[in-house]
C-alpha cells in the first residue's frame, strides 16, 4: 500500500477504498508480469535470417518431423503438407501448360502405356498436359491411350540406341533438342521422367517451380559421404569433398522450360567433353545432373514420395506418388521377370 497516499475518509469509505486499491494493485502487478513475459517471448522468437544463416541452421522441420525446407530456403515438398495445399490453391486458377517428356527406346517402350495410363489418373489433373514421347517404335503406342479433354500426346521419332549406357549418355542431348526446338515454344513447364515409372497417387501443382529436382530415396537422410557423386577428378561430373547438399535422382525433374533447357544443354555439353577424352562416369547422366545441381541449386526439391520403390534402402514415406518399376525390379533381382510384378 506504500504506493498510494493514506486516505482520511470515514472508516466505511476507507475500507472500500482499501479493497479497491488492493484490486488495482493486483491488476497492475498482473499487467507487469504479462508485459515481462511478452518481452521474453519477443526476445527468443526466431528473426528473419539471411541465406547464409538459414544454411547454418539447417532445414526447417514440420510438426510431423519431416523437413519442409532445404538449408538454402527452398521448399522440400511433401504432397499432403499445408504448404503443398497452398501451392495447389495458388495455381488453381492459372492457365498453365505442362509438358511431360518421356524417352522410350528399345525395351522401355513396353512401359509407355502403363506410365500414360497412371498419369491420366494422378498427374496434374485439371491442367493442360502434353505427353512428348521420344521413341524409336511409334507403333508401340497403338492403339493410342485414352486421354482427358485437356491432355494431348505427341510422338517424336528418335533413332534406336541399344544398350543402357548409350541411352544414358544420349538422353540429355535428345531432351535439350526437343525442348529447344519445340516444347519451349509450346509449354510453360516441362518435366522429364523415365519411361519405367508409374504414378501411384496424386501429383499436383506443388511440384511446379523454377527448377525442380527429386531426392534419390536410397540416399535420403544419409550423411553426405554416402552420396555416389562422381569421384573421378578427370570427369566433368566430378564433385569434390565438401560440395553438394543432396543426391538427386535422374528419374524425375523439371521446371520452367527455360531452366530445364539450360540444365539439359549444360549436361549434354559436359557429356560431350568427357566423351572426347573417353571418360565415362559411373552413374552416367545422373552424375552430370547432380554436378549441375551442385552449382545451380533447385528452387523446389521433391521428397522421396516422388521417386520411390520398395527396398531395404528406401525410407518409409507418408504417400508414395511416383513408383519406379525399373528400380523395383533391380532391388528384387527380378530383372528378367514380369515387369509389372516386381
Amino acid at each position: 500500500m506504500a504506493l498510494f497516499p493514506c486516505s482520511r475518509l470515514p472508516s466505511g469509505v476507507h475500507c472500500a477504498n482499501r479493497r479497491w486499491l488492493l484490486m488495482l494493485c493486483a491488476c497492475v502487478l498482473t499487467g507487469l508480469i504479462y508485459f515481462m513475459k511478452g518481452k521474453r517471448l519477443s526476445a527468443i522468437s526466431i528473426p528473419s535470417m539471411s541465406l547464409s544463416e538459414v544454411e547454418k541452421r539447417g532445414p526447417a522441420v514440420s510438426v510431423k518431423g519431416l523437413p519442409i525446407k532445404t538449408p538454402w530456403g527452398a521448399p522440400l515438398v511433401w504432397g499432403d503438407s499445408e504448404s503443398s495445399a497452398r501451392r495447389r490453391e495458388e495455381f488453381g486458377n492459372h492457365n498453365v501448360h505442362i509438358g511431360l517428356a518421356i524417352l522410350a527406346v528399345g525395351k522401355y517402350n513396353h512401359f509407355l502405356h502403363r506410365l500414360i495410363y497412371t498419369a491420366e489418373l494422378h498427374f496434374l489433373l485439371n491442367f493442360y498436359v502434353t505427353y512428348y514421347i521420344l521413341t524409336d517404335r511409334p507403333r508401340e503406342l497403338d492403339p493410342s491411350p485414352m486421354l482427358g479433354p485437356t491432355r494431348e500426346l505427341k510422338v517424336v521419332p528418335v533413332a534406336e540406341m541399344p544398350g543402357w549406357d548409350k541411352l544414358g549418355l544420349r538422353r540429355m542431348a535428345l531432351l535439350a533438342a526437343i525442348i529447344g526446338d519445340r516444347i519451349h515454344s509450346e509449354m510453360d513447364y516441362v518435366f522429364c521422367i523415365d519411361a519405367d515409372q508409374e504414378f501411384s497417387n496424386a501429383v499436383g501443382a506443388e511440384i511446379l517451380g523454377k527448377l525442380t529436382a527429386t531426392l534419390h530415396p536410397e540416399f535420403y537422410g544419409k550423411p553426405r559421404y554416402n552420396y555416389p557423386y562422381e569421384e573421378d577428378p578427370d570427369s566433368m561430373a566430378f564433385v569434390a569433398d565438401g560440395e553438394g547438399d543432396y543426391y538427386y535422382t535422374s528419374e524425375f525433374y523439371g521446371g520452367l522450360c527455360s531452366e530445364v533447357l539450360a540444365l539439359t544443354r549444360a549436361c549434354s555439353l559436359l557429356i560431350l567433353q568427357d566423351q572426347e577424352r573417353s571418360v565415362i562416369p559411373e552413374l552416367l547422366e545422373e552424375s552430370y545432373l547432380n554436378r549441375y545441381l551442385v552449382n545451380c541449386r533447385p528452387s523446389t526439391v521433391l521428397s522421396p514420395e516422388y521417386s520411390w520403390w520398395d527396398s531395404p534402402e528406401t525410407p518409409e514415406v507418408p504417400t508414395p506418388r511416383i513408383h519406379s518399376i525399373g528400380r523395383q525390379c533391380l532391388s528384387t533381382g527380378n530383372v528378367k521377370g514380369d515387369i509389372y510384378a516386381c
